[in-house]
């Protein structure tokens, strides 16, 4: 079994957010620049996680994204699985056609096994376990969600009010009152 990228940022971005929800919904930008994870990939990924259920999101000023469920309800597994990771390290991908019409392969039974460990063990691990795994190696955490800025840091200036003619008619209009 080989875990891509897609199932390694989609766990360690659920302990980021399980970590810093207490402040209120977690963005994904904050997420993003804290784990050095693309922002259009964790949109992604958070889409998925959203459709099982494992986050919720909040729109609006003060949105983002909080857990679905209690982080101890929660297992890697849950979470690998939503994002469309495969746990298998078949080559048939469980299919038992190893070998294509000749059936499965000699070590199919073996790699099969290992798949049910593998299932068992991420199953076995919460995402409050590794939350509380990262609090004791020290991990910092903000006590008050970060100030949000304005878009742009210019002051907003009110056009100026000019009381000039804004057609040909109209110009025509005021000279003809005068």
């Amino acid at each position: 079994m080989r875990l891509t990228t897609k199932g390694r940022f989609a766990v360690t971005a659920m302990i980021d957010l399980a970590l810093r929800q207490n402040n209120g919904p977690v963005t994904l930008a904050a997420i993003s620049q804290r784990q050095q994870i693309s922002l259009s990939y964790l949109e992604q990924l958070f889409g998925k996680l959203r459709r099982h259920e494992l986050v919720e999101s909040t729109r609006g000023p003060g949105g983002g994204y909080t857990l679905g469920r209690k982080a101890a309800d929660i297992t890697v597994a849950d979470i690998i699985v939503s994002v469309d990771e495969p746990i298998d390290a078949t080559q048939c991908g469980g299919k038992e056609n190893c070998l294509g019409e000749a059936g499965r392969c000699m070590t199919h039974e073996l790699w099969a096994a290992l798949n049910q460990r593998m299932v068992e063990f991420l199953d076995s691990v919460t995402l409050q376990k590794l939350v509380d795994e990262q609090i004791a190696k020290g991990v910092r955490i903000e006590d008050k969600p970060a100030v949000r800025r304005a878009i742009s840091t210019t002051p907003v200036v009110k056009p100026i009010r000019v009381n000039a003619p804004n057609s040909v008619f109209a110009l025509g209009n005021a000279f003809a009152k005068s």
